[in-house]
C-alpha cells in the first residue's frame, strides 16, 4: 500500500506567476487560466461592483474584468488602465483579472505546496504557498475572490425527491474536503438543506486523520466529497490512497472541481472516482449525492 506523502509525491501542478504593483510574485493554478491578453478597452457599469473594472469584448463575448489588486485590497496599478488580464474560467464562468504583469509558469509538486498557516485561512484569499527559487509565493483563491464579486448560487431544489431518496440521503455520511473556505461551504450548505450528515476538513491529509478518527463509530463516512485542485495533496492523490486503503477502498468518491469536468473525468476515473462535478451548482451537486447515496445503499 502506497503512503500519501508517496502518492501526492507524483503529481505536479502549473503555477502563473505575476505581479500586481507591490512587484511580489502572486500565483494562479494554471488549469485556471484559459489565456493571457493585452488589458483592451473596457466599457464602464455604473451599477457594478466596486472591484469590477468594467466590461471587455472578447471574440464577441462579455467578459468582466475584475481589478484584482482593488479585490486584494493593494493599491492601485500604476497604470489603471494598462497591465494584463489573466482570462481565468473557474466555478461555470469565464472572468478577466488585471494584474501588472505576468512573470512565468513553473512546475511544483503538490507535495510541496503549503496550506496556509491555521490563524489566516478565514481571513485571507490565499490557498497555499510555494517555494520559487527561494521566494515565498502566495497561490491565491480565485473562488473566494470571485464570490464576493458575483452572486451567491441559487440553493438545491428539494421539492422533487421521493421518500425513498431522502430516506437514503439522511442515512449517509459525507466528509467535505476543500481548501477553498467559499467552496467548502457551499458544498456543506447543500448538504445541509439534503439533510445529509457531514464532516468537513480543508485538505487530504486531515481528510485522512478525520477518517480514521470517525472510523468504527455512528458517524463513520460513507462518501467523500473532495475539491481536485488542493495544496499538499490534490484529489486525484486522495483518490487513489482511499482506493490502496483497504480500510477505504469501498468509500464513495466524488471529485468536485472548479474546472470543467469532461477534461478531468477519464483521470478522475482512473484515479477510482466514482464520479466528478463542476462546482459550483447547487441542483447538480444534489443529483450526484442522491446517485451515490443509492450506490451506498444498494439501491
Amino acid at each position: 500500500m502506497s503512503s500519501p506523502a508517496a502518492v501526492a509525491a507524483n503529481d505536479t501542478l502549473s503555477l502563473l506567476l505575476f505581479t500586481l504593483r507591490s512587484e511580489k510574485l502572486l500565483a494562479l493554478n494554471l488549469l485556471k487560466v484559459s489565456e493571457i491578453i493585452p488589458c483592451p478597452p473596457l466599457t464602464r457599469l455604473p451599477e457594478a461592483h466596486p472591484h469590477v473594472k468594467g466590461v471587455a469584448t472578447l471574440r464577441g463575448a462579455a467578459l468582466s474584468v475584475i481589478d484584482l489588486s482593488r479585490a486584494l485590497g493593494e493599491p492601485a496599478l500604476q497604470n489603471p488602465d494598462g497591465g494584463c488580464l489573466i482570462v481565468t474560467e473557474v466555478s461555470r464562468s469565464k472572468q478577466g483579472l488585471q494584474v501588472q504583469a505576468v512573470n512565468r509558469i513553473v512546475q511544483c509538486r503538490t507535495s510541496d505546496i503549503l496550506a496556509p498557516s491555521f490563524g489566516t485561512r478565514g481571513r485571507s484569499y490565499v490557498t497555499g504557498t510555494a517555494q520559487v527559487d527561494g521566494q515565498l509565493v502566495q497561490i491565491l483563491d480565485i473562488e473566494k475572490i470571485i464570490h464576493g464579486i458575483t452572486p451567491a448560487p441559487i440553493e438545491p431544489d428539494v421539492s422533487g425527491l421521493d421518500i425513498e431518496e431522502v430516506q437514503l440521503l439522511s442515512e449517509t455520511r459525507a466528509l467535505v474536503v476543500d481548501d477553498s473556505q467559499v467552496a467548502l461551504h457551499q458544498s456543506a450548505n447543500t448538504l445541509k438543506q439534503l439533510g445529509v450528515a457531514y464532516h468537513a476538513v480543508r485538505g487530504a491529509r486531515e481528510a485522512m486523520e478525520r477518517l480514521e478518527a470517525l472510523r468504527g463509530t455512528p458517524d463513520q463516512i460513507n462518501v467523500v466529497v473532495s475539491d481536485i485542485e488542493m495544496p499538499e495533496m490534490d484529489g486525484y492523490a486522495l483518490a487513489r490512497t482511499l482506493r490502496n486503503d483497504p480500510r477505504y477502498s469501498g468509500l464513495y468518491v466524488l471529485l468536485h472541481t472548479s474546472l470543467d469536468s469532461t477534461m478531468n473525468m477519464e483521470k478522475a476515473k482512473a484515479a477510482g472516482a466514482n464520479d466528478i462535478l463542476t462546482k459550483f451548482s447547487p441542483p447538480e451537486l444534489a443529483k450526484c449525492l442522491v446517485r451515490a447515496a443509492k450506490a451506498i445503499h444498494g439501491r
